[in-house]
């Protein structure tokens, strides 16, 4: 089993380096852990409280379950992957259910945050973006799929993206093998690294 993982800032084009990455490879042989999916529940606190947690903190990660299901699929067993909600800012009480595949991609801006995570990956990728253009991203995003306001986006933006993505995420570039400058854009980097994932299927 091949674990790669894609890392980034908010808006740097990490969905769509994964999406395009995983296209080129056969479906049946890959499948997709986002590091969004294992947000600790916070269903114990109200809705007001939940939307001014920092969701750009290591700390707001379950990295101990991540890490376990990626331990329970490189020894071949089926995980229940957990979904969150974005709109309510809790643990649904679904799951999805993923069995073991040849290359499991974990996708998310913190997973390099964490070192026992960070041992379980056998390809890291850090995909590059300006700061303007991951904060238009980041608007545009916010707006359309999670119900939040240009005002609210600035706010969450200027009190918690910047100054964690400053503190964790920037800093975290340095334990990347590979580093995708223009995000989904860099079609040769997406190349390179399809290729790399494809000579470890062989």
């Amino acid at each position: 089993m091949l674990i790669v993982g894609i890392a980034g800032g908010t808006g740097a084009g990490k969905t769509t380096v994964v999406r395009k990455v995983m296209e080129g490879l056969p479906k049946e042989k890959v499948a997709l852990l986002p590091q969004d999916n294992y947000y600790r529940d916070n269903s114990n606190l109200d809705l007001e409280e939940r939307q001014q947690l920092n969701f750009d903190h290591p700390s707001s990660i379950e990295f101990e379950l991540l890490v376990e299901h990626l331990k329970q699929l490189r020894a071949g067993n089926t995980i229940q992957m957990p979904l969150y909600s974005y709109l309510t800012c809790t643990r649904s009480t679904d799951s999805i259910t993923i069995p073991a595949k040849d290359v499991i991609v974990v996708e998310g801006i913190l997973i390099f945050c964490d070192e026992a995570l960070r041992q379980m990956l056998d390809i890291k990728v850090f995909v590059d973006a300006e700061p303007d253009l991951r904060l238009l991203r980041c608007i545009q995003r916010d707006i359309l799929e999670r119900g939040r306001s240009v005002r609210d986006v600035l706010e969450r933006y200027e009190r918690t993206v910047k100054p964690m993505h400053d503190q964790f995420i920037e800093p975290s570039k340095r334990h990347a093998h590979l580093i995708v400058p223009q995000g989904g854009s860099n079609e040769v980097a997406i190349r390179a690294l399809r290729q790399m994932i494809t000579m470890n299927l062989k």
